[in-house]
């Protein structure tokens, strides 16, 4: 993916894969899923993953939420992976979220990766920003 070295099967366009994909593991600074790896950071959204160049939760503003907000419709939970620790999310991000028709619920990145793994196999409507861990 876009900056990020992806490998496996898979059709790649400008760092976004199309489709709906479980992640299957975490760590080591970034994710598998769809049957690739990909370094760093994801959004992922119902349209498909896409790489996130935001390594750290000051990074999480409304700009880098771009492409979610292009989704609202089609997406009304957001599970924000902060990376190791939980970490607190201004009012006003929510607010925006929220005038978006979007929830949020922040976490470690893993419990997010597990969350939307669930949510996404009960076919909810569901997204996740995930910053990469260690």
């Amino acid at each position: 993916m876009a900056g990020g070295g992806a490998s496996g099967s898979g059709r790649l366009h400008d760092g976004f894969v199309p489709g709906r994909y479980p992640i299957d593991t975490y760590g080591g600074g970034g994710f598998r899923f769809a049957d690739m790896s990909h370094r760093g950071s994801i959004l992922v959204l119902p349209s498909g993953v896409r790489a996130w160049d935001v390594t750290d939760p000051a990074g999480i503003t409304p700009e880098s939420l771009a492409p979610l907000l292009a989704e609202a419709g089609d997406a009304n939970l957001l599970l924000l992976g902060t990376g190791s620790e939980i970490v607190f999310v201004p009012d006003s991000l929510r607010r925006h979220l929220k005038q978006a028709g979007i929830g949020l619920d922040v976490m470690q990145t893993g419990a997010a990766a597990r969350t939307y793994n669930i949510l996404m196999a009960e076919n909810r409507k569901v997204a996740a920003a995930l910053i990469a861990v260690p």
